[in-house]
């Protein structure tokens, strides 16, 4: 018999069949009557298939022994279930149990409900439990849905080095890659906090092109929204401004939400039931309406307003702190708002100016409770004014040859942004830690493996 999914059980695929499923225990529990119940889970969706197992079956006894955690292969008949709480169960014939839970009273996940703090300490196991599992399933669905928007609109993946020896940002802190404290290569490396200045070279011939990979920074922010490792997709457009992407971004959101509503609303429904908040609504609004769309300037007003609910002191030109960013979202707006046209002098060296000097074609998309989930610009494709940037921001034109090569030889407007996937899954799933929708963290001062 071949194994199937829980999933497709569920989903009413098999029902009168003899089929084989595996999994590992959640809960036994044992009748006066000779019969015993085993819930299992295989990870393929967040329900769990009940066993019934006959006292008449041959190895019985082997089946008192089972615990939470332990693995099992069982082979039976799918009915339909009596109870409420379940549509479908399976009568087992036989059961083989694989692997038992060696000390059972210290199995690290047992079936109480565990602290979030405990579980990251825990990474390895963590994965067995209801929430983090939801977040795990939900966040390769949101991968899919980006493979998916991508390649209907005509982008190509490119892979960009996770190895680099320039700054992309022109002002990060990153790590070091060094061989037996050595330089390894002909001149200092680090690992990439961004693909986006590789990504431009290939945008640059063909036209639209995305990077999506694993990013790092050596920020000293030991925060529930600062990674050290964490993953990133970088769409790149040719021939295309600022308003291009912003329509590009709102209709990436739209189409990912509304795939994961479809794909995955039983483990969403789980994270409303954890987080207690309504995050159908939220991302059906996002779908039906899409963000609410200001500039800095006006940004600044409306906090200006309220300045009296704020720590930190508005100014303009001030970078906008997580105390802001959730009053626009959370208070003000109550909904995912774009902020176009920054600063120049806290935005990167890359974005174009405006015609005004002071400002760069920049967006920030901000969420409730998140903060920051996507940056972007039109990137400068004049070459002196790109000079000027360089300068401005100190850095040296002799290393960024390459970039400034793309500006010499056939130049174009082109435009791009990059989303942090992990904040985008906060978004989603309604969690509070970044460290809670990755499946094995890494931040400052925290790397147990």
């Amino acid at each position: 018999m071949y194994k199937i999914c829980i999933k497709n059980i569920i989903n009413g695929l098999f029902v009168d069949q003899q089929i084989t499923v595996c999994g590992w225990v959640k809960t036994r529990r044992d009748s006066k009557l000779g019969i015993s119940f085993l819930s299992i889970n295989d990870g393929s969706c967040i329900d769990n298939l009940q066993i019934i197992i006959k006292n008449s079956i041959n190895n019985y006894n082997e089946i008192l022994k089972l615990t939470t955690g332990c693995s099992v292969k069982v082979s039976g008949l799918i009915t339909k279930s009596p109870k409420d709480k379940q549509d479908y169960e399976m009568h087992a014939t036989s059961l083989l149990v694989i692997g038992l839970v060696s000390d059972p009273r210290n199995y690290p996940i047992s079936t109480k409900l565990h602290s979030l703090e405990y579980l990251r300490k825990v990474a390895h196991l963590r994965i067995r439990t209801n929430i983090i599992s939801s977040i795990i399933r939900i966040r390769n669905t949101v991968f899919t849905a980006i493979h998916n928007f991508m390649n209907t609109h005509d982008f190509i993946w490119i892979t960009t080095p996770i190895i680099t020896s320039i700054d992309t940002e022109g002002f990060s802190n990153m790590f070091d890659i060094l061989t037996n404290n050595k330089i390894f290569f002909n001149k200092k490396s680090f690992l990439t906090v961004s693909g986006q200045l590789n990504i431009e070279s290939y945008a640059c011939a063909l036209s639209k092109v995305y990077t999506f990979g694993p990013v790092f920074r050596a920020e000293k922010s030991n925060t529930s929204r600062h990674l050290a490792e964490f993953w990133m997709v970088e769409p790149e457009i040719a021939f295309a401004n600022l308003q291009d992407i912003i329509k590009l971004i709102e209709n990436m959101l739209k189409y990912i939400f509304s795939y994961v509503l479809n794909k995955r609303i039983k483990d969403i429904e789980y994270c409303v039931k954890y987080n207690g908040k309504n995050l159908i609504t939220r991302l059906n609004n996002f779908i039906n309406n899409g963000f609410v769309h200001i500039n800095y300037d006006e940004a600044i007003e409306i906090l200006k307003k309220n300045k009296s609910k704020f720590n930190k002191q508005i100014t303009w030109g001030c970078d906008f702190s997580l105390e802001h960013e959730n009053y626009l979202t959370n208070k003000y707006f109550k909904n995912i708002v774009a902020i176009t046209n920054y600063p120049k002098n806290i935005k990167a060296f890359y974005m174009r100016i405006n015609s005004d000097n002071k400002t760069v074609s920049a967006i920030d998309v901000i969420a409730q409770d998140v903060g920051e989930i996507i940056g972007g610009s039109q990137r400068e494709e004049r070459l002196n004014k790109l000079d000027i940037c360089l300068k401005e921001k100190n850095l040296s034109i002799k290393n960024y040859w390459w970039y400034r090569d793309l500006r010499k030889y056939g130049t174009v407007p082109h435009s791009g942004f990059g989303i942090g996937l992990e904040r985008l899954i906060l978004y989603i799933t309604g969690m509070h830690n970044i460290r809670d929708v990755i499946p094995f963290p890494r931040s400052m001062n925290d790397i147990n493996f």
